[in-house]
């Protein structure tokens, strides 16, 4: 997807809401080994791009930010709310060149909930992990891992070991830890 983006100088908290108030959002990007550089973000073409992004994916989705014809390629490290209407405050984000190792929370999707025996008996879903830490080729981050859920009984659960990682891809967690337990009512 890519997003206009615009080189911003100041800093002081009157710029910055000058910013939002265009309906623009303030933005830092940061390449490995220097510091951030400030930008804006068309407002308008972020928040058609977060429409079209699948819920709890905002992370494993690759941007590019066109700033006078240049293109770089980036992922979104961290976002800032609003916390009264969940609006985007701020945006801070990672440079992902091709080649480039990037360690990214990828969400773990839980496949075949409803044809669970142990849902069928009684009991629910307890989703214990919800992403798991990856590092990877930036072209290669994966918009979710899978679990199958369909067999589990009552009591059982699945531990991160059980999820595909596609190659290139290496967890950065103990993969012995518990992903999702089908826990008694």
């Amino acid at each position: 997807m890519k997003l206009k983006v615009y080189k911003r100088e100041g800093s002081k908290k009157s710029d910055l809401s000058q910013i939002r108030r265009a309906g623009n959002i303030p933005a830092v990007l940061y390449f490995a080994g220097s510091p951030g550089e400030k930008l804006t973000i068309d407002g308008v073409e972020m928040k058609a791009a977060l429409r079209a992004i699948t819920p709890g994916q905002l992370s494993t989705t690759l941007f590019t930010l066109v700033n006078e014809n240049v293109e770089t390629p980036v992922i979104v490290k961290e976002v800032q709310y609003y916390p009264t209407n969940y609006e985007i405050r701020h945006i801070d984000l990672i440079s992902a060149q091709p080649k480039q190792m990037v360690k990214v929370r990828v969400p773990i999707e839980y496949v075949g909930v409803a044809e669970c025996q142990g849902i069928k008996l009684g009991g629910f879903l307890r989703q214990v992990i919800r992403y798991v830490l990856v590092e990877c080729v930036a072209e290669k981050i994966p918009a979710s891992l899978s679990i199958d859920v369909r067999t589990l009984m009552i009591g059982q659960s699945k531990r991160l070991a059980e999820l595909v990682f596609p190659e290139g891809v290496r967890p950065l967690v103990d993969v012995n830890e518990v992903a999702v337990v089908i826990a008694k009512r």
